[in-house]
């Protein structure tokens, strides 16, 4: 729902990847391949973006996977612009071959990464039942315009920001907690088949409400308690899904829906996120239709 191409991605998740539930229950699919939205002289291809930071012999492993720019001793971005002075991490500090202070005299030793990863997919047929992705961004501060309901209202959505420290008093209390929130409208609503958040390390939780204030799904981080690939220690591992019965969960055309982050400022984070991921159905398969509406009369 972003400006431009800005999350053009279906799938975008991070260290949770590995523990977080992504399959699309039966009839419900993505439609890819369809020539007829294929643009002439195109071919449709498929894209993997991996952003990988070592942290191995790191003077600091968290600030290297929060970005901080002072970590990596850089003041340009990517293209070679200036990175504003009030810019204290994230994606503009940690790009190709830049590298994070390291503790004096540590040499590691080269090595190879690989990556593995399955692709589940059928020919499609007059029985499944297309979804439409939704990539909401805590970050967007939207300009709505007199006529529009969401999809065409002018986004800034800004992908990552900054989780200043709490107070002294908060931390004695224990009641470290940052909370941000936006407003999205949505112009053409449907039934929500899947949803789930992408936070940074220090979140504890995103939920998406209506708006009427009913959770339309809530999703909380699953974090590593040991050493070995996939729960790694103060790491997000995982996130919470949701998997609404198909027909259970409505988005109404039009409706205005709340997105909210939380991250825990015991200590300043940069370079966080709060996205959600949702998947909506516009409409429901037969069969579904027909028990909804047996039961409403039972």
């Amino acid at each position: 729902m972003c400006q431009g191409t800005i999350y053009a991605q279906y799938f975008g998740l991070g260290s949770e990847t590995r523990r977080t539930a992504t399959d699309i229950p039966d009839p419900f699919g993505i439609e890819i391949g369809n020539p007829a939205e294929i643009p002439e002289e195109f071919e449709e291809k498929w894209l993997v973006n991996i952003h990988a930071i070592d942290t191995r012999g790191a003077e600091d492993k968290s600030g290297c996977t929060e970005c901080k720019c002072d970590l990596y001793n850089v003041t340009v971005d990517e293209s070679g612009r200036s990175i504003r002075p009030d810019y204290k991490g994230g994606l503009l500090c940690c790009y190709d071959h830049t590298q994070c202070k390291l503790k004096e005299g540590f040499e590691g030793p080269k090595r190879s990464l690989y990556l593995r990863y399955k692709v589940k997919w059928i020919d499609w047929d007059d029985y499944i039942v297309p979804v439409k992705i939704y990539v909401l961004d805590v970050t967007d501060t939207l300009k709505l315009s007199d006529d529009s309901k969401g999809t065409n209202s002018d986004h800034n959505c800004k992908v990552e920001y900054q989780v200043e420290s709490c107070s002294t008093d908060h931390k004695e209390e224990n009641g470290c907690v940052h909370v941000k929130r936006t407003n999205l409208p949505f112009q053409t609503g449907g039934y929500v088949i899947y949803g789930v958040a992408h936070q940074h390390s220090g979140g504890i939780g995103s939920t998406l409400y209506g708006q009427d204030g009913r959770v339309i799904c809530s999703s909380i981080p699953i974090y590593g308690n040991g050493n070995e690939a996939g729960n790694e220690v103060g790491h997000i591992v995982g996130m919470s899904t949701c998997y609404p019965q198909p027909g259970s969960v409505k988005i109404i055309d039009g409706e205005t829906l709340t997105l909210e982050s939380i991250y825990n400022n015991t200590k300043e984070h940069a370079g966080v996120m709060g996205l959600f991921y949702l998947l909506v159905a516009e409409q429901l398969p037969y069969t579904s239709t027909l028990d909804i509406l047996s039961s409403s009369f039972l």
